[in-house]
């Protein structure tokens, strides 16, 4: 399944040189003190106004909690190529309220149709369908205007072009994309790899793959480096998806945080469904180990990136 242009493995001493130091990263306070960070920019980011209703739908969902694993990589990034935090948190703000509304609107009755998300009650269920729908078109504008509005100390061209990235990733060419082919594919019995792999490149993959990347093109990132983290991005992207699939089969309603089996009653082809579950795993696993090699010559800046890729492949939620 790997793709002719992913980088090949590096030498076995530096692979084996970074497996040490990725496993003395200690990913879980990295994590828990960025994800701190990203909710207290969050929770500062939208305050309740008149009309009350539609300001608590947004914050409901988007204070709900998660992995927050979209502005991490942004700041990430950021960070490794040069920037700030302070530099890069707008824009992973964004990303989190575009993740929210995709997440807002996948629950409802027609798409995914689910109840539970993060745990809670999806949005739909506590403010309605038409409120749930309002709520996701107000995260989606407002993350431009705030990104737009709040990012300070970055070329405005850069500016400019991480708008623009983050436009393409949820238009058609994006995540909609993603999400029709996904919808006209329920039901159907010879789904391939490929029709597959697009969903998820483009449902999944292009909205985490911008995360990545905006955060180096926000720290003025030279081209050779965008490209090895857009590589990167897509690797542990389709990862992510694979890994999915295979929780919503082995996982329980609580470890996920929403209906467990969702998949199968929907009738979706996924990754285990082609492939079985063992193999999934070693195609997510290779795909890890893909990501991994592209960053070996950033060192151990990259660290937080090699054992982001690592949790990936390892989660249970």
């Amino acid at each position: 399944m790997m793709s002719a242009d992913q980088t090949s493995a590096a030498p076995l001493s530096s692979r084996s040189e970074a497996s040490t130091d990725a496993d003395a990263f200690d990913l879980k306070g990295y994590l828990n003190q960025r994800r701190e960070q990203v909710e207290s920019a969050l929770n500062a980011s939208i305050e309740v106004i008149y009309p009350e209703k539609i300001y608590e739908a947004m914050r409901y969902s988007l204070m709900a909690g998660g992995k927050r694993l979209r502005p991490i990589l942004c700041l990430a990034t950021c960070e490794l190529t040069g920037g700030s935090i302070e530099m890069a948190m707008p824009t992973a703000c964004a990303l989190e309220m575009i993740h929210t509304m995709s997440l807002i609107h996948d629950d409802l009755p027609a798409m995914d149709n689910d109840d539970y998300r993060r745990g809670k009650l999806t949005n739909h269920k506590v403010y309605g369908e038409d409120i749930a729908i309002l709520a996701g078109d107000g995260l989606l504008a407002y993350a431009f205007e705030y990104l737009a509005v709040h990012t300070k100390g970055v070329a405005p061209e850069r500016l400019l072009k991480v708008v623009a990235r983050l436009g393409n990733a949820v238009a058609a060419t994006g995540l909609v994309g993603g999400q029709v082919v996904d919808l006209d594919c329920e039901g159907a019995a010879d789904i391939t790899v490929k029709t597959l792999n697009f969903i998820h490149t483009h449902k999944t993959g292009a909205l985490l793959e911008a995360s990545v990347v905006s955060g180096a093109e926000l720290a003025s990132a030279d081209d050779e480096t965008l490209a090895k983290l857009t590589q990167y991005a897509r690797n542990i992207g389709l990862a992510f998806q694979i890994v999915d699939d295979v929780l919503d089969i082995t996982a329980t309603d609580e470890e996920l945080g929403k209906t467990a089996g969702k998949d199968l009653t929907a009738q979706k082809a996924t990754y285990p469904s082609l492939w079985g579950i063992d193999e999934s795993r070693r195609q997510a696993q290779q795909l890890v180990e893909a990501a991994k090699a592209v960053l070996e010559p950033f060192g151990a800046r990259a660290l937080p990136l090699i054992a982001i890729a690592d949790y990936i492949t390892n989660r249970r939620s």
